[in-house]
């Protein structure tokens, strides 16, 4: 008998560096560290040396730099973990690619179409992995809306709604001067917009209007802070969605998302931390996050999971994942309509997404079985 060649898995783990050690960079660690098996997290690099050298400590990783080009020059090095300031992503994502890293971006890919479309260009030259942080699509609820919607559940999707709302205190937000000017579209609703794009498979966003104002800390908007936000964005397909932001619930950290459709809705979210709820003579309660590390633990888990089984099976020459995780189109998709949003809310005029970047759907138009459509 001749035995035939067939590619199986290396059992060596793929090695990860992190640059940004800040507080989502130093969850991800976490995970890479302990709760991801086919990972190692190899190296970390953030100018500010000191958070390194702590974070470091507790994960016992004895590379460290206060320069990423050093993880990214590493031959030891497998893929890179971008959470590093948003100013940066782009930048890093490129050199990245030129050094053959597979990548995994925290949200926004960039602060412009021209430096995203720059980064994503070295990396398709460089044929890497690169992923996204978009973590909703990971949570168990959220993807199960999704599975719904694929199966035909709501129709053809004709409303959307999705929110976000930061928890806080009856004190309001803590140094709103540390805010950078558009983050509540940059960097808060640009979730919502990808969420809103994959929520509506096929579709892409032609229209936005956005109004925005700073309710929690009026005295900040001098600077540029906005901390209330909502915007209503037309789709291709007909559809009309609806994102909304706060800096400031008191009640917790909720995130909520919904499709109303010609057959049906899907709804997904909430603050609640459990489905326990109590009833007693002080009326109705229930525990609620305050952590997006809490409310989406699992989540930012399962999608470091899923861009490591990406690297390790490109590394090893086997198939990957079947359902690719959200890549240069869905962060440019986002990124165009939070720009739009923006550029909304300084006119008080609706934009043409068109007018920010032409784009095109990141999968195929939704048909469901059954529809009229």
């Amino acid at each position: 008998m001749t035995f035939l060649q067939h590619p199986v898995s290396e059992d060596r783990p793929v090695r990860v560096a992190l640059i940004g050690a800040g507080w989502i960079g130093s969850f991800h660690a976490e995970s890479v560290a302990h709760r991801i098996p086919n990972a190692r997290l190899a190296a970390i690099a953030d100018p500010a040396l000191p958070a390194v050298e702590t974070l470091a400590s507790r994960l016992r990783v004895s590379k460290i730099s206060a320069d990423p080009a050093d993880v990214i020059s590493d031959p030891e090095i497998d893929a890179v973990l971008i959470a590093a300031p948003a100013r940066f992503h782009s930048g890093l994502i490129a050199a990245a690619a030129r050094a053959g890293k597979d990548v995994f971006c925290e949200k926004p890919g960039g602060r412009t179409i021209e430096e995203l479309d720059e980064a994503l260009e070295a990396a398709d030259s460089a044929g890497i992995v690169v992923q996204f942080g978009f973590n909703r699509r990971y949570a168990a609820d959220f993807a199960a809306a999704r599975k719904l919607i694929d199966g035909g559940s709501v129709g053809v999707p004709q409303l959307l709604r999705s929110l976000t709302r930061d928890p806080g205190t009856a004190a309001g937000i803590s140094n709103p001067d540390r805010i950078p000017p558009g983050t509540i579209f940059l960097e808060t609703l640009i979730h919502d917009f990808d969420t809103l794009n994959w929520l509506n498979p096929g579709a892409v966003p032609v229209r936005v209007h956005a109004v925005a104002d700073a309710l929690v800390a009026p005295d900040a908007k001098a600077g540029g802070l906005l901390d209330t936000a909502v915007v209503t964005v037309t789709y291709s397909n007909g559809a009309i969605a609806v994102a909304e932001a706060n800096f400031n619930a008191l009640y917790g950290y909720d995130v909520r998302g919904e499709v109303f459709g010609s057959a049906g809705m899907v709804t997904a979210g909430g603050p609640q931390a459990t489905s326990a709820t109590s009833y007693t003579a002080a009326g109705i309660g229930a525990d609620t996050v305050r952590l997006n590390v809490d409310l989406f633990h699992d989540a930012y888990t399962a999608e470091l999971a899923h861009f490591v089984d990406a690297v390790k099976a490109r590394r090893d020459g086997v198939p990957g994942p079947a359902t690719p995780g959200p890549g240069g189109t869905d962060a440019r998709n986002a990124l165009a309509v939070a720009l739009a949003a923006l550029r909304s809310a300084e006119t008080g005029l609706p934009v043409d997404v068109a007018s920010v970047a032409e784009l095109r759907a990141a999968e195929p138009e939704l048909h469901p079985v059954g529809d009229g459509a």
